[in-house]
């Protein structure tokens, strides 16, 4: 079996793959057009999120396999033509939930504290105890929708804050556990005071978060996002921050996160958002820890092995 990886990737899966006897490439300098004119040799291709694997890419890929995303969002893979060509799509979800748990409480901790405007404040002199007193986590009631990997991991941890947290999965029955209190969106917008955000981005779920889902809470909370920039219009949180209805955010991730090519609304926006005190910003680091780097391909790894034993394409 042959393998294309074109995308940059930790050295321990190149050990993996080849202790399973499986020959592969290493092309992370590939382009679109590279990739397009090579991907027919290849049984199965590794990417993570700079390759999008649309109608177009897939159309030559006439031995592929499988896809492999070393990652968790699926986005960028047409997966209708996936299905209708029995290619497999693996992902590895469960490979980062550590590390986009513990970001997502990083965030709201740095966020609850003022750590970022505290820490700049003190490097320049200024030394403000009242000006910078936090908020505590402890009684709060968290929402979270989206109950996989990633936000169950997340409730795991909020749980020994003292929160109280509510779960909405569109997608999943009874999933309530000792962690998280199963809910509906309606009583999620009553009772939450923070909002965070674990669900891929699609055509159903892409800019959720509008002014009229804002307007729907009972009370201003705060929204953390570290699944997909476009599941945020961002025009509505600047506009919640601004009335107050959002009291603080913390963004993993951007509608755009080429910051350097942003649309003027879209740098608008941007601009608010960097210079207030009541938003955290990093760039798309929620899940990019040393340790998810080697374990999303054990993941992947594990889960195309098995599924070579039975060669039975499901998604």
């Amino acid at each position: 079996m042959k393998i294309l990886i074109a995308d940059t990737m930790h050295s321990s899966l190149f050990t993996m793959l080849q202790e399973q006897g499986w020959d592969f490439t290493y092309h992370p300098e590939y382009r679109r057009e590279d990739i397009k004119a090579a991907i027919s040799n290849y049984e199965g291709i590794v990417i993570r999120s700079k390759t999008f694997l649309d109608k177009e890419m897939l159309a030559p890929a006439g031995k592929l396999r499988f896809i492999a995303r070393a990652g968790a969002g699926l986005d960028l893979i047409d997966l209708n033509v996936a299905r209708a060509r029995g290619i497999q799509v693996f992902h590895a979800g469960e490979g980062n939930r550590d590390a986009v748990a513990e970001h997502a409480l990083g965030m709201l901790l740095s966020l609850f504290n003022n750590i970022t405007k505290a820490d700049r404040e003190v490097r320049q002199g200024i030394w403000d105890r009242e000006g910078n007193r936090g908020v505590e986590l402890m009684n709060k009631t968290v929402g979270i929708i989206g109950y996989g990997n990633n936000g169950s991991a997340t409730a795991k941890r909020l749980s020994g804050f003292g929160c109280r947290v509510l779960a909405y999965d569109k997608y999943r029955d009874h999933y309530g556990d000792e962690f998280a209190a199963e809910c509906t969106l309606e009583q999620m917008t009553k009772e939450a005071d923070i909002l965070s955000l674990h669900i891929p981005l699609s055509e159903e779920t892409r800019y959720l978060i509008n002014e009229d889902f804002i307007g729907n809470f009972l009370k201003p909370f705060y929204l953390l996002n570290l699944s997909r920039g476009e599941i945020v219009n961002l025009d509505a949180v600047v506009h919640g921050l601004q009335s107050g209805k959002i009291k603080g955010a913390c963004l993993d991730v951007l509608e755009n996160e080429k910051i350097s090519k942003l649309s003027p609304a879209q740098q608008t926006a941007f601009d608010y958002l960097r210079t207030s005190d009541k938003v955290v910003l990093t760039p798309h680091i929620g899940g990019w820890t040393h340790e998810s780097y080697v374990r999303i391909n054990e993941v992947l790894v594990q889960q195309i092995a098995e599924w070579l034993k039975v060669a039975t394409p499901v998604f």
